[in-house]
């Protein structure tokens, strides 16, 4: 199944104008996904939501894909959009790819014309340089996955 970008409805707000429900789907997502899924036990709840913008793909009430998007000088001297993840029920749709490109489109028009940098697993280097982001760091553990910090320069 091809996933049109079409079929997704994305809402972006800041922690405090998000539902109940909202929060919920997240977190549980970004459980599933990085907790459960990747076997990795680590602090996901790390006080940089209360700061963060979180958009958010709904394919009718199913939570398909999320990010952060964060201010600079929280993760990073830059913006850094962050928890990248797309449901398993939605993988192979095309979700993923919207979702990144929704992020920048969503990081730019909050936070301006501005480098964006993120932390990357590293088997997802080509996905995020098909978007334009350049590695910038060497490999580093994170939560025992293999990550590189890459930069999206800003606009020209």
């Amino acid at each position: 199944m091809i996933l049109m970008e079409t079929t997704l409805t994305w809402t972006c707000k800041p922690f405090a104008e998000l539902t109940v429900f909202e929060l919920y789907a997240a977190l549980q997502l970004r459980s599933e996904v990085f907790v459960v899924e990747q076997n990795c036990v680590f602090q996901d709840i790390d006080d940089k939501d209360q700061y963060s913008w979180h958009l958010m793909g709904w394919h009718n009430n199913l939570l398909a894909a999320y990010t952060r998007l964060v201010p600079a000088g929280i993760s990073f001297t830059e913006v850094s959009i962050g928890r990248v993840v797309t449901s398993p029920k939605m993988r192979k749709s095309g979700a993923g790819r919207s979702l990144m490109k929704k992020s920048i489109e969503t990081t730019y028009r909050i936070f301006g014309n501005t480098p964006i940098r993120i932390g990357a697993q590293l088997y997802l280097k080509k996905f995020y340089e098909s978007f334009g982001f350049q590695q910038s760091s060497d490999i580093y553990l994170e939560d025992g996955i293999e990550h590189i910090e890459m930069l999206l320069a800003e606009l020209s």
